[in-house]
């Protein structure tokens, strides 16, 4: 029986990770189960050390736990993995799940995608919440999460905000027991020092109150090469000119961040939580590139705004806080009221100056302004309750405010950009979010799960300026169906259903008509001018999910998971040659456009397991590996290659983690990979990316109980990262390509627990 055992759970291991060269989170190594840990134990009794720490994953066991009980296919990422690898970004950590891209380059972390579907399609939370724009979650710390929850298929009451999954990040959570945990670390990169240091604690205070303190403070710098080529060839006489673009940038960053949670006991299980949120970052970024064309025009030829070196010198700031409030009721055993409440503010501002050189002179300056003050308010209240044969049912409404004061100016050689007159310098625009749902989960049986709901949203959006207002509403009715069917009892193999509707409704600055005309020389389908649409409807999708689990006796799981989206009126930005009010002549104009339909699929494998549960002499290493392959359609473009915007054909992880027996040491390693691909994005322009490549590595000395030191290394083996497109017009084909080389960044921090 065993060799059966053995084949069927290696080829599924082998499905999963193929031939290709991927990797993944890996399993943390203590067993997950607790009928495992003794026999642990029995085995090497010497190693107390060692059995202490495996002990401790009582953490794995719950990640498991949930993720099995849960009837909606759901992952979560526990404080083990998230610290594991030391990443610098919650990017890094979520880029080793199944399915999950980042945007940027290799190492750098970027924007989060699910399914590889770039463009806003995957919602991103933070306790629940959608954050103010300008936040991104490369500027909240690993070490202030508690845990991330990742939603293929959207729930009433996550949102329906999630054509491609929802990921939550959840921030840290207040422990029943006194703990203290310090961190201070230090990155390399190019000979550039990062360091950063946190400190959390915990601790609890009269009759059962706790609360929770996490402050995380940081400074990074970096240098990237700038390399740009472009090439124009002339459809009507044949002649082509190539212009090369060479230089540094230099970026340099701070952050503050504080989050905290304080939870009262007010009686019985009632408990009333207040959590404050802030944000606070500073970048100074400097440029110097210079620009030759081949062939050289003659002086009296050059157009006007032709350069041949350009500096530009800039700083930004953001600033958020939040603060919610929580009370939790339970009236009863089989009732639960949740009634949540938050306000918030945010506030950025950033400046540029740019002075362009000919021929040694200063041929021309510009300077940019913005500033922006948004604030917001969210009330959401919950009824939950146990009903009889199995049902639990939930009741819910959501109302969320947005307001945004913004001004903006740009100055041409001292003198206001021509054509922005009409638009004016200040701007202020609201939105307003409705929403209820109800949702009812119930079993049937010992083998049947079910999960049911509905969810209405509406939104609306009002700005206005100078001489122009736009106003936009929006409502959505999202039906949801999941199934769960357990084909043991014990629940160790499943099979997932889901039938799903879900919508991504037009961002702000995607609906403001107001322009931001861009200066660079020539001006052609490469350098358009960016207005809004104030027409733009939201996109709707229909879902499906198939998903098979089956969990193994240490910790390890083998999963397929199929997804299926049909979507209608696709939004994408495309570039047009628009007669415009900026401009005398028609200008190049980038504009969000409703395209049609698009339709997407894709299958992701997952497998992690220990070693030793299927060779018995084999060390307690941690595998864990997942491939995703991926496919999609954009009804309206050329084949073949119309597909979803940031949308690879695959991606694939694989890693190990292992505990070494005769020393208080962790390793492990991980490989990400992402391959190249091309992507139609309008009729007249095509986008290429390089693959990526990542590797990353981890060592732990755990000096006692207490106190450990971690060296981690992100892109191990760094290579060139490019993006390119090619632009067809009535006139010229233009082909450009940008990016430069990657680097390895090294980082080293001590870690200590009181």
């Amino acid at each position: 029986m065993q060799l059966p055992r053995l084949r069927l759970t290696t080829a599924a291991a082998l499905m999963a990770c193929g031939c290709l060269p991927a990797l993944a989170q890996t399993q943390p190594a203590p067993p997950a189960t607790a009928a495992s840990a003794p026999t642990a134990r029995q085995a090497r009794p010497a190693a107390a050390p060692e059995q202490l720490n495996r002990v401790e994953v009582s953490g794995t066991a719950s990640e498991e736990s949930i993720r099995r009980a849960s009837t909606a296919s759901k992952i979560v990422i526990t404080r083990e993995e998230i610290e594991k690898f030391g990443d610098s970004t919650v990017g890094e950590v979520l880029k080793r799940l199944p399915g999950v891209t980042t945007g940027g380059r290799p190492g750098r972390g970027g924007d989060v995608r699910m399914r590889g579907m770039g463009g806003g399609f995957t919602q991103i939370l933070v306790d629940g919440e959608r954050m103010p724009p300008g936040f991104s979650l490369d500027q909240l710390p690993p070490e202030q999460v508690e845990r991330i929850e990742v939603l293929r298929a959207p729930t009433a009451e996550y949102g329906t905000r999630a054509i491609a999954g929802t990921i939550n990040v959840v921030l840290r959570e207040p422990l029943k027991r006194r703990l203290n945990e310090f961190r201070a670390g230090v990155g390399v990169e190019r000979g550039k020092l990062s360091p950063n240091i946190s400190w959390s604690r915990n601790d609890s205070f009269g009759e059962g109150h706790t609360y929770n303190f996490s402050v995380n403070a940081m400074r990074g710098e970096r240098i990237d090469d700038v390399i740009t080529d472009v090439t124009r060839l002339s459809r009507a006489t044949g002649a082509e000119s190539l212009q090369i673009t060479r230089g540094q940038s230099e970026d340099s960053r701070q952050g503050l961040n504080l989050n905290g949670r304080v939870q009262f006991k007010l009686g019985g299980q009632d408990t009333l939580t207040v959590q404050p949120f802030v944000v606070a970052s500073k970048s100074d970024n400097h440029s110097d590139i210079t620009r030759t064309t081949t062939p050289a025009p003659a002086p009296a030829t050059r157009p006007p705004g032709d350069f041949d070196r350009a500096v530009t010198d800039g700083d930004n700031r953001f600033t958020m806080a939040r603060l919610n409030t929580q009370w939790l009721a339970r009236p009863d055993a089989d009732t639960r009221i949740d009634l949540r409440g938050g306000l918030g503010g945010a506030s950025g501002s950033s400046h540029s100056l740019r002075t362009e050189t000919t021929a040694g002179a200063i041929s021309r300056v510009q300077q940019d302004t913005t500033q922006t003050r948004d604030r917001s308010w969210n009330l959401v209240g919950k009824y939950s309750r146990s009903l009889q044969n199995d049902h639990s049912l939930v009741l819910g409404a959501e109302g969320e405010g947005t307001t945004r004061h913004a001004t903006r100016t740009t100055l041409v050689d001292n003198q206001p950009q021509a054509g922005l007159g009409d638009f004016g310098d200040d701007m202020d625009a609201s939105t307003t979010r409705l929403a209820a749902y109800a949702q009812d989960e119930w079993n049937v049986g010992k083998q049947w799960d079910f999960y049911a709901g509905l969810r209405w949203e509406g939104i609306r959006t009002e700005s206005s300026a100078a001489n122009y207002a736009v106003s936009n509403t929006s409502s959505v009715f999202t039906p949801l169906a999941h199934a769960r069917y357990k084909l043991d009892p014990a629940g160790k193999e499943a099979i997932r259903m889901s039938l799903t509707r879900s919508y991504r409704s037009p961002q702000l600055q995607d609906l403001i008509a107001r322009p931001s005309i861009n200066a660079s020389v020539p001006h052609d389908i490469t350098t358009p001018d960016r207005a809004g649409n104030p027409d733009l409807k939201p996109e709707l999708a229909t879902g499906v999910e198939i998903g098979w689990e089956k969990y193994l006796s240490k910790g390890g799981m083998l999963g397929a998971n199929f997804f299926a989206r049909r979507i209608s009126n696709l939004m994408r930005n495309v570039v047009d040659l628009e007669t415009v009010s900026w401009s005398a002549t028609p200008r190049w104009v980038a504009r969000p456009r409703n395209l049609g339909k698009a339709s997407t699929m894709g299958l992701e494998l997952e497998a992690k397991f220990r070693l030793d549960e299927y060779f018995d002499d084999a060390l307690p290493i941690n595998i864990r590996s997942n491939l995703s392959f991926f496919t999609s359609k954009v009804d309206g473009l050329p084949g073949p290659n119309n597909r979803i915007e940031g949308q690879p054909k695959a991606t694939a992880n694989l890693g190990f983690d292992y505990r070494l027996r005769s020393l208080p040491v962790s390793i492990g390693a991980s490989l990400n990979w992402t391959p190249s691909s091309t992507i139609q994005q309008t009729a007249l322009t095509e986008i290429t990316t390089n693959r990526k490549l990542v590797t990353d590595a981890f060592a732990t000395w755990n000096i006692s109980q207490e106190q450990s030191l971690r060296l981690s290394a992100s892109n191990l083996s760094p290579l060139d990262y490019y993006t390119g497109s090619v632009s067809t017009t009535d006139t010229q084909i233009v082909t450009s390509r940008s990016g430069g080389p990657s680097y390895t960044q090294w980082q080293l921090r001590w870690e200590m627990k009181i």
